[in-house]
């Protein structure tokens, strides 16, 4: 197993000051860091790989679409930005050493019609990714495409969508996470739905069901794990929270108020609780 967390705790762009916070995540114990790619710039990236060698630290990437590159807009000049910014986003995987890259790079993050998805945007949105696809195979980076709950996304919203999505797209390249705090909402039956996902789940976000420190909440942890040594997964866990330090994204994850007494505490807790339960279960 591998340990991530999620760097959306304190930043949605990286830069020099999260240098101390990186070390403090090595020293913690952890395998890698989750970083975000909003920004589209290869040098950065390039840069913040090269750093997190020297760190000794391992990393995935999140990403997100909006509505100027929505992947399942009728527009066709959107779903072709939508193109132009998923390869784009695989070209700073490529130059930050990432193989995984998370998020909703299905269809636009907060956009909604007022109604379900339809036919036409299920085929827009595999035919958007099938034309990335082979971009991401060629940089050597897994698009592990993310179901959101109902209330940040209407296209994809569970485990059965996702994999329907996944199949139709039909390339090694693109695959699935299952992240707990959007199945918690969303799934009726936890070890069905990670059942049902193991055969293309590739990272795993653990999360609580009000995005604080994992295990504080209600989310059901031990079917949780169970259904995942079950499915026999062994890849990233990545820790997945969202605190008050960034504008950005307190607007975007509705956290408005502390939902934990530190950053620090949060991932110190969070590895000692993913560690606790692999250790239980995983031999």
């Amino acid at each position: 197993m591998k340990y991530g967390l999620n760097l959306l705790l304190w930043t949605d762009r990286m830069h020099d000051g999260l240098l101390p916070v990186v070390e403090r995540v090595k020293a913690l114990g952890y395998d890698g860091v989750e970083i975000p790619i909003f920004e589209l710039n290869e040098p950065l990236h390039r840069e913040w790989g090269k750093k997190l060698d020297d760190i000794g630290l391992e990393r995935t990437a999140v990403t997100v679409r909006g509505a100027g590159d929505n992947p399942i807009s009728p527009s066709a000049s959107v779903r072709a930005a939508a193109v132009d910014a998923l390869k784009r986003t695989i070209d700073c995987c490529r130059a930050a050493g990432v193989h995984t890259l998370v998020g909703p790079t299905h269809s636009a993050i907060g956009e909604f019609t007022g109604k379900g998805p339809t036919d036409d945007e299920f085929k827009w949105g595999v035919e958007t990714l099938q034309k990335v696809a082979d971009h991401a195979a060629q940089a050597g980076v897994m698009i592990a495409t993310e179901y959101l709950n109902r209330f940040e996304n209407y296209f994809l919203t569970s485990v059965a969508q996702t994999v329907k999505f996944v199949q139709a797209v039909d390339h090694p390249n693109v695959r699935m996470m299952y992240d707990t705090f959007h199945a918690n909402i969303e799934e009726k039956n936890l070890p069905a739905a990670i059942a049902a996902a193991a055969p293309w789940t590739v990272l795993v976000h653990i999360s609580e069901n009000d995005r604080s420190i994992p295990g504080t909440g209600h989310v059901h942890w031990n079917e949780t794990f169970d259904a995942l040594h079950a499915a026999q997964y062994d890849g990233w866990m990545v820790v997945e929270a969202f605190g008050l330090a960034l504008p950005n994204i307190v607007a975007a994850t509705k956290i408005w108020r502390k939902m934990f007494p530190s950053e620090d505490q949060l991932a110190t807790d969070s590895l000692a609780f993913m560690k606790a339960h692999v250790a239980k279960r995983w031999k």
